[in-house]
C-alpha cells in the first residue's frame, strides 16, 4: 500500500538460517522440515543482504550522456556469522565433507558446496522467509580464536542462477501473518 503505514515497519528481533542441498523447495508457510538443517546461534549483527548490479552505458556519437543501461551483472549475496561450532557449521564454512573420526579435512583441492539457504524472522504475527534455492559460501572472514571472545565463522554466501525452475529467480522474499494480510500483501 502507497504511503505511510507503519504496519510495513519491520523489526527483525530474533531468526534463524537455514540450509539444505541445492534446489531443495522451500515451504513458506509450514515448518522447517528435513533436508533443511538449522545452522543455529548467529552474531547479534543478524543477517546482511548485499546486492549489487553493474549497468554498462549505451554511448552514442551523438549525444555525452548515455542513452540507455544494460544490466551486465548481478550479485546477490548474504552476510552472517555463526556462533556453533558443529558438524552442520564447520561444513558449511570450510565447503568440506563430514568428518572421519571427530576430524574436519580442509581439502588442497575443494569442491564447490552448493546449498539452498533459508532465513526466517517474525515480526509480531508477521513471519518472513528468505529464500536462496542455489548458492554457494564465496568468503568466509578471519576466524579468531581468542580467550576473551566466542569463536565466530563468517560467511558469505551468494546466490547461483537455478539449473532447475525459474533461471529468472535468485531468491524470494515472503510475508505471511495476520499484519500482512491487513496491509495487502500475499500470505
Amino acid at each position: 500500500m502507497p504511503g505511510l503505514n507503519a504496519s510495513e515497519i519491520r523489526v527483525a528481533g530474533t531468526g534463524a538460517v537455514y540450509v539444505a542441498p541445492a534446489h531443495t523447495p522451500m515451504n513458506f508457510t509450514g515448518e522447517w522440515a528435513a533436508p533443511w538443517t538449522d545452522l543455529g546461534y548467529t552474531t547479534a549483527d543478524g543477517v546482511k543482504f548485499v546486492k549489487k548490479d553493474k549497468l554498462d552505458p549505451v554511448d552514442t556519437w551523438q549525444s555525452v550522456a548515455a542513452i540507455r543501461y544494460v544490466f551486465s551483472d548481478r550479485d546477490f549475496s548474504v552476510k552472517f556469522s555463526l556462533l556453533q561450532l558443529n558438524s552442520d557449521t564447520l561444513q558449511f564454512f570450510f565447503s568440506s565433507p563430514a568428518p572421519s573420526g571427530g576430524v574436519y579435512t580442509i581439502a588442497a583441492a575443494p569442491k564447490v558446496d552448493e546449498r539452498a539457504l533459508g532465513i526466517e524472522f517474525t515480526d509480531g504475527a508477521v513471519k518472513n522467509r528468505f529464500y536462496i534455492p542455489r548458492g554457494v559460501v564465496t568468503e568466509t572472514d578471519e576466524t579468531a580464536i581468542t580467550r576473551t571472545s566466542a569463536i565466530k565463522l563468517g560467511v558469505t554466501f551468494t546466490a547461483m542462477t537455478p539449473i532447475s525452475g525459474d533461471p529468472e529467480t535468485l531468491a524470494q522474499w515472503s510475508i505471511s501473518g495476520a499484519a500482512a494480510a491487513a496491509a495487502g500483501t500475499s500470505e
